[in-house]
């Protein structure tokens, strides 16, 4: 690899960290609840409707979205060249891509209102009398999720299979099982609140789930800023061979 390739390799892994970085911080915007008088319940409140278009501060979260969205997307493209034909972590940048254009496109179709806090919006939800943006982000939102999950399998294989980024080779097995659990948690808490059976602290379910996310994709911006160039195939340097062996490979047939 010449001295040119490889310094823009090297500027290409530090761009694409620090766009995953600064995504993965944009992504934990709504820690802002925290500080902020948002009036709705973190235990039990979705996420999404932080940014709903009847909150105050709607506005702030949808922009956050936003941001977070076309980070990890910018991202995760400008990593893709680095894979060099390695399949499993091109499939895996190609789902956090997804991940990252899907969280962008669920910012520009907020829910119109609260369900878990209003139970005015929740009945015009049950009988379908809600803007189709609801419907719209329901479709967005699992776009989104499942690109999170699937780059978080996919590249945390690709660590171990590839023997790089040893921090996500060892702490992304835990990272995938907690964020499986979270997702579980989360779908249950929505079948359950569906139903009519409360909520099952669906807010706290679903912040663990994109915690984990962010944590996930920081941990990852780290490793790619760390990692040197990726090589194509493993090179191995041939055993020492007794005087007179055949060179290896070059037996007679």
């Amino acid at each position: 690899m010449s001295v040119t390739r490889t310094r823009r390799s090297a500027a290409r892994r530090r761009v694409a960290a620090t766009l995953l970085l600064l995504g993965a911080a944009a992504y934990t915007a709504w820690v802002l609840e925290v500080v902020l008088a948002t009036g709705l319940d973190p235990v039990q409140a979705y996420v999404s409707e932080l940014a709903a278009a009847d909150q105050p501060l709607g506005g702030l979260f949808r922009a956050t979205d936003l941001v977070a969205g076309l980070l990890v997307l910018a991202g995760a493209v400008t990593a893709l060249p680095a894979t060099e034909r390695r399949p499993w972590a091109t499939a895996g940048w190609a789902a956090l891509a997804l991940f990252g254009a899907a969280t962008a496109v669920d910012s520009r179709l907020p829910l119109s209102c609260a369900p878990t806090s209003d139970p005015a919006c929740a009945a015009r939800e049950t009988a379908g009398l809600v803007p189709a943006t609801h419907t719209a982000h329901a479709l967005s939102s699992s776009c989104a999720m499942l690109g999170a999950l699937a780059a978080l399998v996919l590249l945390t294989f690709a660590a171990r299979r590839y023997d790089r980024w040893p921090p996500l080779a060892r702490f992304g097995p835990a990272l995938v099982l907690a964020e499986l659990a979270a997702t579980l948690w989360t779908l249950a808490s929505v079948a359950a609140f569906s139903a009519g059976r409360g909520t099952w602290a669906l807010g706290a379910g679903q912040r663990l789930q994109v915690l984990l996310v962010a944590l996930y994709i920081a941990l990852l911006a780290v490793c790619v800023a760390r990692s040197g160039p990726a090589r194509a195939t493993e090179e191995r340097a041939p055993a020492p061979q007794a005087p007179g062996e055949p060179a290896a490979g070059r037996g007679d047939r």
